[in-house]
């Protein structure tokens, strides 16, 4: 009996050996797997860390994205006007990006790229009038503007600013005229017996207010300004444009119209058909191409959206775009 309860034991201690190597085994091995998945999750979130931190820097610092350097070779200095002016394109951001590019020894000249519906009238004027100023102070060096899909109101008043225009056949130009929009509710309310009750100091502080009626005197206002405002766009082409704008279609022509680029070429509102590419290979004389245009700071960007979002309700209001 003796032998047999020792053989009982010995087998019992070694089944209970290899049972408890076996759980040692399976904790090891967990605890492996626990530390690959934690460098895995480290390497991971290091990764994503410099991902991130590489967007910031070109965002903070966009001269490390942008080729803003084509060394001692002489270039065409390309600079954007895309979307819309004001908000797309602000009139820091091309500002910027024209000064930068006639202070370049190596500028052959100057392409305007334009794709926009317009914008912010004030704006538009902003570049209109720097794009004269840097005329003035380089008068060997040509500013052109180049169109692809449109040029309309805002877009075409900061094209009239330089030397000559060139279109697509099929781009869109013109719409010279200011335009105020909104909506009026004062018939829903009185339908769903909603009541407006407003407070002002200041008879017409509640300008234009759409829960309210519309007052005569002050859409008789607001038509002066608005016929002020285009005279000053009117103004501006006429002194740019000059005699290439026909005269016997020039109250059309201001009339918030648009054309083909076909007819625009044939009505004076633009010169020649081109691409930024022939323009520069043909007019300027060589295929080297810098783009200008800033890239905004990621700290402007969000700080734009902001003041964009209070200035809205009035800027959407009055504006130069075309299209609408």
């Amino acid at each position: 009996m003796t032998n047999h309860q020792d053989q009982e034991q010995h087998a019992e201690t070694q089944a209970s050996g290899w049972e408890r190597q076996l759980i040692e085994n399976l904790a090891l091995a967990a605890l492996q797997e626990q530390k690959k998945a934690r460098r895995w999750g480290i390497f991971f979130k290091l990764l994503a860390f410099g991902y991130l931190s590489a967007i910031l820097a070109f965002s903070i610092y966009p001269e490390f994205s942008g080729d803003m350097s084509n060394g001692d070779k002489k270039h065409v200095a390309i600079v954007d006007v895309h979307g819309v002016i004001g908000e797309d394109s602000t009139a820091k951001t091309v500002i910027a990006g024209l000064q930068d590019a006639v202070k370049d020894k190596n500028t052959l000249g100057v392409i305007l790229s334009i794709n926009s519906p317009g914008g912010s009238p004030v704006e538009s004027a902003y570049i209109y009038e720097e794009i004269k100023r840097l005329k003035k102070l380089h008068p060997d060096l040509p500013f052109y503007s180049v169109v692809a899909d449109i040029c309309a109101s805002g877009g075409y008043y900061v094209a009239a600013a330089s030397d000559k225009i060139y279109v697509s056949q099929s781009s869109l130009i013109g719409s010279i005229g200011v335009i105020m929009n909104g909506f009026g509710f004062t018939n829903v309310m009185d339908k769903l017996g909603i009541e407006r009750r407003l407070l002002t100091a200041g008879t017409h502080k509640a300008l234009l207010d759409p829960f309210s009626p519309v007052k005569k005197e002050e859409a008789l206002h607001m038509q002066t300004q608005l016929d002020e405002v285009h005279q000053q766009f009117i103004t501006a082409i006429r002194e740019s444009r000059g005699d290439r704008i026909k005269a016997a279609d020039a109250g059309q022509l201001f009339s918030g119209l648009v054309w083909a680029g076909t007819d625009g070429v044939k009505l004076g509102l633009a010169d020649d058909f081109g691409s930024i590419d022939s323009v520069a290979r043909d007019v300027l004389g060589t295929e080297q191409k810098v783009n200008f245009t800033p890239q905004e700071h990621l700290l402007d960007r969000l700080a734009g959206k902001l003041g964009a979002s209070f200035g809205h309700s009035i800027g959407s209001m009055l504006k130069l775009d075309g299209l609408n």
